[in-house]
């Protein structure tokens, strides 16, 4: 009897052990962290991370599963962005989400080895973020939310249609996106002979007191994909609507809050784009350096009818031509 009792015993012992090793099997399985900045809330950025997160979850990283989501939104204050970088890094994720230009150089500045994907970077050779499109940095790649042909597409459209004299624009010089997209409007409309206003913020509440400066100065306004003019685009929209100032954008998301066109493209698919690099990454296929960096895949132009007859211009059939018609959702 009592060796039946120890044999009971011992056989109890090893299957609790049994059941103990499972548990600490499960329970040390890794749950990835990917840190994510950001550096305002507006819904282009806010459509990219959602695309982004939708291509990890076809491939199976889960969020609250396998996936830990760190996010910092750096609220356009260019300290807070870098303090930002410098938390995700210290936190040792595994990978860095970078949503915007200031975010991804800030950091790319912060360190050489964590991999960083970015998205809604205008100009990411120009920002030194990469060498060339081919051959991306050590640790970096991304996708950039300009198609070469998107800006001249909307202002070529604003030319022949409004017929401007001149044409403002309004956006923040700190952000280097934004000066390339100036130049490229600024060189396209001296191409047509149509003179540019300048006018530049350094936060958001300054953009309402910036549209009210162009009234009676331009015949038509034109918003680039700023981080810091978007974030607060409404205020451009009613000075528009007020004075009958046509009002055009550099991303489609605008459309829904008042631009009467934008030529461009769905940030959530460049998110999932960049997401699907992402995914490359972590599975361990490729390092950022062996994925070339790329443009949008696709590219439309998209005109807003009630936005139009609020400033008014009138809306011609013939545009169905060229374009098409948004579709309030």
């Amino acid at each position: 009897m009592k060796k039946l009792l120890l044999l009971t015993g011992m056989m109890l012992v090893i299957l609790i052990g049994g059941l103990a090793g499972c548990g600490e099997s499960s329970s040390s399985e890794k749950m990835i962290k990917i840190g994510v900045t950001q550096i305002v809330e507006h819904p282009s950025l806010d459509a990219a991370f959602e695309g982004f997160k939708e291509a990890l979850a076809d491939n199976g990283y889960i969020e609250g599963e396998n996936v830990e989501y760190i996010v910092k939104i750096a609220q356009g204050d260019m300290s807070n962005n870098q303090t930002i970088a410098q938390n995700l890094v210290g936190e040792k994720v595994d990978l860095i989400f970078a949503n915007s230009t200031p975010s991804a150089q800030s950091v790319l500045s912060e360190t050489d080895t964590i991999p960083i994907v970015f998205t809604s970077v205008t100009d990411p050779v120009g920002a030194g973020l990469i060498e060339s499109f081919d051959k991306p940095g050590p640790n970096i790649t991304g996708t950039s939310d300009t198609h070469p042909e998107a800006i001249p597409t909307t202002i070529n459209f604003m030319v022949d249609e409004i017929k401007p004299n001149s044409v403002g624009v309004i956006y923040n010089s700190g952000e280097q996106n934004s000066r390339v997209q100036v130049e490229v409007v600024k060189n396209t409309l001296d191409e047509r002979g149509v003179e540019l206003v300048e006018v530049s913020v350094s936060t958001s509440a300054e953009v309402k007191q910036a549209a009210d400066s162009l009234v009676g100065r331009v015949d038509a306004i034109y918003i680039p994909t700023d981080n810091t003019v978007v974030s607060a685009f409404e205020s451009v929209v009613q000075v528009a609507n007020e004075n009958d100032i046509p009002l055009f954008a550099g991303e489609l998301d605008s459309l829904k809050r008042g631009a009467i066109a934008a030529s461009g493209f769905s940030y959530k698919d460049l998110g999932y784009e960049t997401g699907e690099m992402a995914v490359q990454i972590l599975n361990g296929d490729k390092d950022p350096s062996d994925i070339p960096a790329s443009y949008p895949k696709s590219l439309k132009l998209v005109i807003n009818k009630d936005a139009a007859e609020a400033q008014g211009v009138e809306v011609k059939e013939a545009w169905a031509e060229k374009a098409e018609f948004y579709q309030a959702e």
